[in-house]
């Protein structure tokens, strides 16, 4: 389908950050083809769809298929001309999708923005590989340094459909970074299925440590964050660039997924009990006052109740500032749907993971409350009510803790020292000091 001017092109990105940087990439092309776009728009008058789709999990897939179905109805009102699908959902499934649901005019897999751009009978503009048109709010983007993973959990199906990892460029990198702080981003993150394989591709060699040199260089860049970092062969010079630093948030999210050695051996994730506390205590001493975020699999076979015991203990003893908790699923084509049976029902599986936040839950208010009396740097993302909302150096958008403060006429974008004058378990309140 050819397009012209008069047509708007509405992207609909589910799933994770990943996917928005995704998005935004084909954004950028779009724009430089002239082409109108909005994003994640309800009742626009876009008459033509692309649904960047998650394949992840069963609640992702779930959705994905459901985002589906809803424009075909819209599809067949009349409401649009064309839908396609592209990301992980498609490239999970490329096989069985157009026979299953051939509404759709057109699947994309992960890799294929340049034939969605052709399709479109549009210039594939190659000097613009790796950059963004932002759909974040302005001051704060995603930057993806590398994509797929080499890595062989058992449960996680994502090197299925993504491949192997590749490194980008970190030339492209820089360029890319220093194009959106001149744009306004004050704050990047930086993404990736795996960080600490950054550069074992291209250069033979962990090339996080230069990368976050020459980021951190980067003039008017306030915060780099780091997001996924794999524990195993967890590459430790990179905390003396986070501590010497400044704009180097203290902050790393750290994907432990459980602390049994049995389970850690069925999951196939090449640490164990001894050396994840090794490495988050490492983390802890070499960066203090560091935010550590990390991320847990209840449910998966060979956790019986003294693993879930032994995890909640060390959940508790460990006192992590950021937590999230998935319950564990089959998913077809990965080693542990091959390999084990799973014999824990859903009910147990829901009882775990609620346990785990509610122990959570207290951590979280107890080291909120220790911060009441202090005064931090609070970057402003929005206003909603009487309040504006805003976040410290130790929280990422959308997953962590905000601060909600009481001011007036602030502008969004920008720094302001804040007094934290209350807790909640997930939520500060402040003050301008």
């Amino acid at each position: 389908m050819k397009i012209n001017k008069s047509n708007k092109v509405n992207i609909i990105t589910l799933g994770c950050s990943k996917n928005v940087v995704d998005s935004e990439m084909l954004m950028k092309q779009l724009d430089a083809n002239k082409v109108q776009i909005v994003h994640n728009k309800d009742n626009s008058d876009a008459r033509i769809v692309i649904i960047n789709t998650c394949g992840f999990i069963a609640d992702a897939k779930e959705e994905s298929v459901n985002t589906i179905l809803a424009h075909i109805r819209a599809k067949q009102e009349g409401k649009i001309d064309k839908l396609y699908v592209m990301g992980c959902l498609s490239e999970r499934y490329k096989a069985e999708l157009p026979s299953e649901i051939p509404e759709v005019d057109q699947y994309f897999g992960v890799y294929d923005q340049e034939e969605i751009i052709k399709s479109l009978e549009l210039d594939y503009k190659h000097n613009l590989i790796g950059e963004q048109l932002i759909s974040t709010p302005s001051h704060y983007a995603y930057l993806k340094i590398s994509e797929g993973c080499d890595r062989t959990c058992s449960f996680c199906a994502i090197p299925l459909f993504k491949g192997k990892h590749k490194s980008v460029e970190k030339e492209i990198l820089i360029k890319n970074a220093k194009q959106l702080v001149n744009s306004g981003v004050k704050e990047i993150m930086l993404i990736a299925q795996d960080l600490t394989y950054y550069g074992l591709d291209l250069y033979k060699k962990n090339a996080l440590y230069d990368l976050l040199a020459e980021l951190s260089d980067i003039e008017g860049l306030n915060w780099l964050r780091l997001h996924y970092a794999y524990p195993g062969n967890f590459p430790f010079e990179i905390l003396d660039i986070m501590a010497e630093r400044s704009n180097i948030c203290n902050y790393l999210d750290i994907p432990v997924q459980h602390i049994s050695d049995n389970v850690l051996h069925n999951m196939r994730r090449g640490h164990t009990n001894s050396s994840t506390r090794k490495i988050i205590e490492t983390i802890r001493e070499k960066v203090p006052n560091i935010a550590l975020r990390t991320t847990l699999l209840v449910g998966h076979p060979g956790e019986g109740e003294k693993e879930f015991s032994d995890l909640m203990n060390f959940v508790e003893k460990y006192r992590f500032d950021r937590l999230g908790v998935f319950s564990y699923s089959e998913e077809e084509g990965t080693y542990g749907n091959s390999r084990f049976e799973d014999t824990l029902s859903e009910e147990i599986k829901q009882y775990r993971t609620s346990k785990i936040m509610e122990l959570q839950e207290t951590i979280s208010l107890d080291i909120n409350t220790k911060r009441v009396g202090e005064v931090y740097p609070v970057l402003v993302d929005r206003k909603e009510a009487d309040f504006y909302i805003g976040r410290t150096e130790y929280d990422s958008p959308e997953v962590d803790n905000e601060v909600l403060i009481s001011a007036e006429n602030l502008k969004i974008g920008e720094f302001y020292p804040v007094e934290i004058t209350g807790a909640e378990a997930f939520e500060l309140f402040g003050k301008l000091k």
